[in-house]
């Protein structure tokens, strides 16, 4: 009688199952398959990489690991290279005494300056107004019906306080105005380079500086004591300039006829704005009379500095107004 199939010896059927399980043609996975999971290029399987691993972080103009500034063009390396050099303590003594060096430099040309030239006393002769700029100039174009003519007050005073203050504001403008009315008078004439306004301006201080040489000179030798500033006399020197542009602009409008009578009349009203001016500078001896044994060299040197004036004038002006024809000889070409 066979027993029922679930009373069956548990083994028989199991036993072939396992026995054909050991035999047959699949054998046991020994490693994993990794062929299909990503991996990182250093740092393993979906790792994280670790210290030391990557690239190096890159080191730009604005800090260590941040982005270059806006407007640097160089690379990051000479930017890196040039921080290490400033960071360097040897670099850094170099640059410190550097910088006291120049600032040493600095106050010995100021000192040296100051010596000689005071810039608080230059300023003053610019503090000028509107209404002393006309006022001067009136009183340097027509100056007959001025009667006061020495300064009000004893304490130094700036320009636009006093009308008979020496200023150099007038004197500056009128010497660049000279420059490039001259420029303009000889573009009229077809004969302006730009070379021109450097030789004008040139001989134009040359002569300057010759004038104030032989005005100190001449004081100097004749022993005239006097209160005039060699400020004042750049100042003094320098008003012909007003004349000069005058001469020119009266030469361009109406010729030879009216450059010659602008400068006639020019350097009458300055010769008698100096003489009056300069009276009270050179003339006045330190005891307070103006006669005694100085007073007729002082006279000498005062029309002497007022009519030297009109010569200058004439020497700057008439080589710009008039041109020098070339002599032709009987072959036709100029000697």
């Amino acid at each position: 009688m066979d027993a029922p199939s679930g009373f069956r010896h548990p083994g028989g059927g199991p036993r072939r199952g396992r026995g054909r399980q050991a035999h047959g043609p699949q054998n046991p996975q020994l490693f994993q398959d990794t062929s299909t999971v990503p991996q990182h290029p250093q740092g393993g399987y979906e790792q994280p990489p670790g210290p030391g691993y990557g690239p190096p972080p890159q080191q730009y103009a604005g800090g260590y690991g941040s982005p270059p500034a806006p407007g640097y063009s160089g690379s990051p390396e000479q930017h890196y290279m040039g921080q290490q050099l400033f960071q360097d303590p040897m670099a850094g003594m170099a640059m410190q005494y550097g910088t006291s060096l120049a600032g040493q430099g600095k106050d010995l040309v100021q000192k040296n300056i100051e010596k000689y030239v005071s810039t608080s006393k230059v300023k003053d002769y610019f503090d000028v107004d509107t209404v002393y700029v006309c006022k001067k100039l009136g009183l340097l174009v027509f100056p007959f019906t001025h009667t006061e003519w020495s300064v009000r007050y004893q304490e130094p005073v700036t320009p636009r306080m006093d009308i008979n203050v020496p200023d150099l504001y007038i004197p500056v403008m009128a010497f660049v105005t000279y420059i490039l009315t001259a420029g303009v008078a000889l573009g009229i004439q077809n004969r302006f380079t730009p070379e021109q306004l450097g030789i004008q301006s040139s001989s134009a201080l040359v002569w300057l500086i010759i004038e104030m040489l032989v005005i100190w000179l001449s004081l100097y030798i004749t022993n005239v004591q006097s209160d005039i500033k060699y400020l004042d006399l750049v100042a003094f020197c320098g008003y012909k300039y007003v004349g000069m542009i005058l001469s020119l602009v009266a030469g361009l409008i109406f010729h030879s006829g009216g450059y010659y009578f602008a400068l006639l009349w020019s350097s009458l009203t300055l010769a008698f704005f100096l003489v009056r001016t300069l009276k009270m500078k050179i003339l006045a001896q330190p005891d307070g009379y103006s006669q005694g044994s100085g007073s007729k060299s002082a006279l000498y040197m005062l029309v002497f500095i007022a009519l030297v004036q009109p010569l200058f004038m004439w020497w700057l002006t008439s080589h710009i107004m008039f041109v020098k024809a070339p002599i032709v000889n009987l072959s036709g070409g100029p000697y």
